[in-house]
């Protein structure tokens, strides 16, 4: 009769992953920590409270040659998605691995995610924690990068410009492009944190 043979558990890592918005100067990016054991369906929780966004639209991952997102029977069929609740990122993240996360098929933002750093991890927290970032998060359904960037070019060469009070009455008076709080991110992924991520 054979024995069978108890396999190694995987060394639990984290990793430190920069994320930035593409097409945009200045640019707006986030320096996060997350662990290995979550999936990438977690991941995509902690990038949308570390970058200030709502979570009021579709998104997919690219890794590779990959899509990676949660499957709907009304999907493109032309452009398949690999269930992203059951991958785990220590099975597919490497040290230097760059990939991108789109949000919002409108608008299109898409991230550029690239793996800074891997380290051991005693024993997993479930925790994320945002370590640096600059710029704020723009506002949902602001015409993606493109849009938003001339916003930005607009709002550098003259802040009183019709334009630009018009998209700050929409925005919100109190909205600050080149804002980042660091604390605020962090209390939104502690809350998430509490809440078990939102979908296993």
């Amino acid at each position: 009769m054979a024995i069978a043979r108890k396999t190694k558990a995987k060394p639990a890592v984290r990793y430190r992953l920069r994320i930035e918005l593409a097409e945009i100067t200045p640019v707006i990016w986030r320096q996060v920590w997350v662990e290995g054991h979550i999936r990438l369906v977690q991941l995509h929780h902690i990038i949308q409270a570390a970058m200030g966004w709502t979570d009021a639209h579709l998104h997919a991952f690219k890794i590779g040659d990959t899509r990676y997102g949660t499957p709907d029977p009304e999907d493109d069929p032309d452009y398949p998605l690999t269930d992203e609740r059951t991958v785990q990122l220590d099975r597919i993240l490497t040290p230097g691995l760059r990939f991108e996360y789109q949000y919002d098929f409108g608008d299109s933002w898409i991230h550029l995610v690239r793996v800074e750093l891997v380290k051991a991890l005693d024993q997993p927290y479930g925790a994320a924690a945002v370590e640096a970032g600059a710029g704020a998060c723009p506002p949902e359904d602001s015409g993606g990068s493109f849009g938003y960037q001339a916003f930005l070019d607009k709002f550098a060469a003259d802040p009183d410009d019709e334009e630009v009070e018009s998209f700050f009455e929409w925005a919100g008076d109190d909205f600050n492009p080149h804002h980042f709080d660091r604390h605020a991110a962090n209390a939104a992924l502690l809350r998430m944190a509490w809440n078990q991520w939102g979908e296993k």
